[in-house]
Formats: C-alpha cells, structure tokens, sequence
C-alpha cells in the first residue's frame, strides 16, 4: 500500500495536472485539498486537450473516486460548469464518483468584487491575483466568518449568515473600496440554486477517506499551485492564500500524516512564475520568450503570459526540503531541445555573500544573484524517447546534474504533453 502526494516544486505551473492523471492509474482515490478555481490543470488526452479548475484530474479515468476536500474553497458555479462540460462529454458518468467535503467554504459574490476591487486599487504593488475571490474567501474562513457547504444546504443558516455578513462586506465595498454593494436577494437566490445541485455530492470526506485507507486503499492526495506560493513558506506577500506544501494534504483533508508514504514534488525543467514577486532567474530577454513560446507558457486559467527562467536549484532544494520530497517529477524537458547550452543556477549571492537557502526577506530575495552553471544542450527532438537511454546523452547528463543538484532522485521525465510522452524511473505506488 502507498498513498502519495503531489506538490508543485516551484511557482506553480509546473505539470501536475499530466502527473496526476498518471499516477491515478494506480490509485483509488484521488484528492484535491486546498486552492480554488484560480488553478488550472492541462492535460493532453490523444489528440484533446482538457483544462480543470476544481475537479481532481482523476475524474479522467474510470472506475475512480474524486474528493474535493475541506481545504479548497468552492466557487459553486465554476463547479456546476465543470461538471455538466465533463457530463457532455462522458466524463462523468457516475456522480457517487465525485465527493465535496461539507467543511470546504463557499466563494461569494462578495469575495470576487472584493478582490478585484482591492488588486485595482493597488498600482504598483499588486499581486497578481486572478481575482477569483479566493483570498478573500479564505479570509473569511480564518475569520471564522465563512459560510460552509453545509451552510449552504441549510436555506434558514444559510440566509441568516448571508444578511450578517452582508452588513460588513457591503461596507467595505461601498466605503472603503467604491463599489456598489450586493443584493441579498440576488444572492439569496442565485446561491439556493446551487445548493440544489450540489447536495447529491456533499459528505463528510474525512470520514470516507479514514475508511478507505482503512480497507487498504491507496490514496493520491493533488495540490495546486507550488511551493514557492505557499501562504507561510512561499514568497511573501507574493504568494497564494493556502498552504500548497504537502502538510496542507493532511490540513487540507482530514487524514494523518501517519497515512503518507511518498511525496513527488512536480518541477518544469526550467522555471516559470505567474504575476508579482522575486525571481531570480527569470530571463527578460529572446530567450525567456523562447522559452515562453515553445513551452506554450500562457496560464491555463488566466491566459496570463508567465515569466521565464532558468531552472534553479536554490528552489528545488528548498522544496525537498519543506515537502520532504521522496522523488522529483520532471516536465517538460523537450522545451530544451533548441538550445545550444543551457544555464543552471546552483546558487544565490546577496551583497557578495553566498547564501545556505532562499532568504525569508523579500526585499533580500528581490536583489539576489543567482550563481549560473552552464552545460551543453542536445539539439534533437526528444519528444518520442520511451526510455531514459533514448534521451542523448547530454540530456540524461542535464537530468542527472538536477538530480545531484536538488539531493533528490527524479523518478519521472516528460519529453511531450501527452501521456505516452512520459518515461517512468520509479512508481511511487509500487
């Protein structure tokens, strides 16, 4: 038996969406356990190609049991669309398939406004949010003034909780932000219609999962975006609003970290970031938009354009070492292919100092040179390599220098998209 978590090893963006729909051949459930509809999974099925938001990549496969666990926040009519697009396409088949927790929190209209409103309104300092309303919503969830999807299947706690804390945000939205406010009735109403749908997949999943792994079933636990985001180890303020390291699989679901035995941290070749924050590699020059073109490097939910930059091992590093990474995932290596020679960074100077680790101060990290190393690329198409001999030999030489670099073997490399685009090094099921 091996339940398994999948991280995002960098600034997200990094392929988990491909990784997990393979590892879910081996697992019997699959849990998504923090983050909204502001991550977005791609994944490349013969010659189509499907974005989710909320729904865990597994629901691509039969015969599986998807959770959406107590740590994501909920936009329910970004979830009603999902499902019925899946339904019409007989992806979902079955819908005991697919589980919400009745702990996870409800996004709000409110939330959204708030978000967009307040990202408006801070000229040179944003975030970069995607303005999903997923800070705010978490916000409300430390607060302890979220509504819950319980909450929502109750039309008397549900109104009552909706009219109090109506009084605050419309406040804010009106005072402070130059909104209009919300309508309690629009809301009232729209919100009672969502319920209706989402009743038949509520439980309590903490309790169904405990059960399962009681039996001996094996688990996949799917994180969005990376660890770099993570709301106390990422870069902060630049950051998202959960924990994306696989502590928040446990937080984020309700299960023991006594029931995790492998934890794959996902990490492109190179790098990539989206919106605000320090990045010490990224190329603003014809190379970073080489790589953003060939890699296709446009988010999957924004569209947004992502930074580039050479892959760096401060990162790596610092994510074995928060994670615990037993195994590194590596994607998309064939955007390499067009290089003559490909840089590494293997370290940060800050003021002529060497530095052990990412630095915590932003203003520190913000200003830190990065320590290149540089090897020579392989100029083939890799894209159909089965096996770890096919790559030429400089490639398996740059995937082996990653792997001395990070202190962590790779178990996995993408040469392509696709799920036959993938050579296996080791199965973290088996």
């Amino acid at each position: 038996m091996a339940n398994v978590v999948v991280v995002g090893a960098q600034w997200g963006d990094e392929g988990k969406g491909k990784v997990v729909d393979i590892y879910t051949e081996h697992a019997d459930d699959i849990v998504r356990y923090q983050g909204g509809n502001n991550a977005g999974h791609t994944l490349v099925v013969g010659s189509e190609k499907i974005v989710l938001h909320l729904i865990p990549s597994g629901v691509l496969h039969e015969g599986k049991r998807c959770i959406i666990g107590n740590g994501v926040v909920l936009d329910p009519e970004v979830f009603i669309k999902e499902i019925t697009k899946l339904k019409e396409s007989g992806r979902i088949k079955d819908d005991a398939s697919l589980l919400l927790s009745e702990s996870l929190h409800i996004i709000m209209p409110y939330h959204k406004r708030i978000d967009i409103a307040r990202e408006a309104n801070s000229g040179d300092k944003k975030i970069g949010t995607t303005g999903r309303g997923i800070g705010p919503c978490y916000e409300d969830k430390i607060g302890r003034r979220g509504i819950r999807l319980m909450d929502l299947l109750n039309e008397e706690v549900f109104a009552r909780k909706l009219k109090e804390f109506l009084v605050e945000k419309n406040f804010l939205l009106e005072n402070l932000l130059g909104e209009k406010p919300c309508s309690f009735e629009e809301i009232l109403a729209e919100y009672r219609g969502y319920a209706e749908v989402l009743k038949k997949y509520m439980a309590d999943t903490a309790l169904v999962l405990d059960k399962d792994l009681k039996a001996g079933k094996k688990v996949l636990f799917e994180g969005a975006q990376g660890t770099l985001l993570d709301v106390d180890h990422g870069t902060y303020p630049y950051v998202t609003s959960s924990s994306t390291c696989a502590g928040g699989a446990c937080t984020g679901s309700g299960v023991s970290p006594r029931d995790i035995h492998e934890i794959v941290g996902i990490s492109k070749a190179y790098v990539t970031r989206v919106g605000s924050g320090p990045f010490p590699t990224e190329l603003l020059d014809a190379t970073g938009e080489q790589l953003r073109q060939t890699g296709g490097e446009f988010g999957a939910t924004t569209g947004r354009p992502r930074r580039c930059g050479w892959f760096d091992t401060m990162v790596i590093r610092y994510a074995v070492r928060v994670n615990g990474l037993t195994g590194i995932a590596l994607t998309k290596l064939d955007v390499l292919s067009d290089f003559d020679t490909i840089k590494v960074c293997t370290g940060y100077t800050f003021q002529g100092k060497a530095l052990e680790t990412l630095p915590a101060s932003l203003e520190i990290f913000e200003n830190c040179q990065p320590v290149y190393e540089e090897l020579p690329g392989w100029r083939s198409d890799i894209t159909g390599a089965k096996s770890f001999d096919e790559l030429p030999e400089n490639a398996r030489s740059y995937v082996r220098r990653l792997e001395e670099l990070a202190g962590c073997p790779i178990v996995l490399v993408s040469v392509g998209p696709r799920r036959d685009q993938t050579i296996i090094l080791r199965n973290p099921f088996a």
